[in-house]
């Protein structure tokens, strides 16, 4: 999704800079800033944000600010930890702005709904598998990765589409019959590369994922 600047009034993009402003100093804040000690971790967090940048720019488009392209929050969520996700999601939308591919004005409300949206869902999927269910190498896949994925894109779509709708950019009848019949065209492909990535790194690099630990997940099981 980006929405571009003027489809909105001026007050939604204001709110959104101010919100967006509070959450950023926060995460940056309490930022686990000593992972970046691993000189490892430093280039595979710059190769992320540059492989999202990548795919963001394989995109359709049905309606101006819906347009449909990969997310990676679940996956940048699990790999980084929520605040850093931020990060990563605030510098590959500064990337899109610089080439010419999203507006400035609107850069804090786009990172606010497909990336704290997604991402503090995903966080919350996890404390949630992390909390109640045991430490089983497949469910921590399966739940976190792809479940999580799958839902986290179904809930961008329907908090963007609300914001769309209440900020009287579109009506609801009009996405409810020409867009949103696709979410699970949208969640499929997110749940699926995303759940795959994962069980990649947490059997070939388990030190990418800090969400990831292999005596809990693996030893004895």
């Amino acid at each position: 999704m980006n929405i571009p600047y003027r489809l909105l009034s001026d007050s939604w993009y204001l709110g959104a800079a101010g919100l967006y402003a509070l959450l950023l100093g926060a995460a940056l804040w309490r930022a686990p800033w000593r992972r970046f000690r691993i000189g490892e971790i430093q280039h595979v967090f710059l190769g992320s944000v540059v492989g999202l940048l990548a795919l963001w720019h394989i995109t359709t488009t049905h309606f101006p600010g819906l347009d449909y392209h990969y997310i990676g929050a679940t996956l940048l969520t699990l790999m980084f930890g929520w605040r850093l996700a931020l990060l990563a999601f605030s510098l590959v939308y500064l990337g899109m702005m610089l080439n010419g591919e999203s507006d400035w004005q609107a850069l804090p409300l786009n990172v606010l709904l497909m990336g704290a949206v997604p991402i503090l869902f995903s966080q919350a999927i996890y404390r949630l598998v992390d909390r109640y269910l045991p430490n089983n190498f497949f469910i921590y896949v399966f739940l976190n990765a792809f479940f999580g994925a799958g839902l986290a894109m179904v809930t961008l779509v329907l908090a963007t589409t609300a914001v769309l709708v209440t900020g009287g950019a579109y009506r609801f009848d009009q996405l409810a019959s020409d867009f949103l019949p696709f979410i699970p065209l949208m969640a499929f492909p997110e749940s699926f590369i995303t759940g795959m990535l994962i069980a990649i790194m947490v059997v070939m690099v388990p030190n990418w994922v800090c969400t990831f630990d292999d005596f809990r997940y693996l030893k004895g099981k």
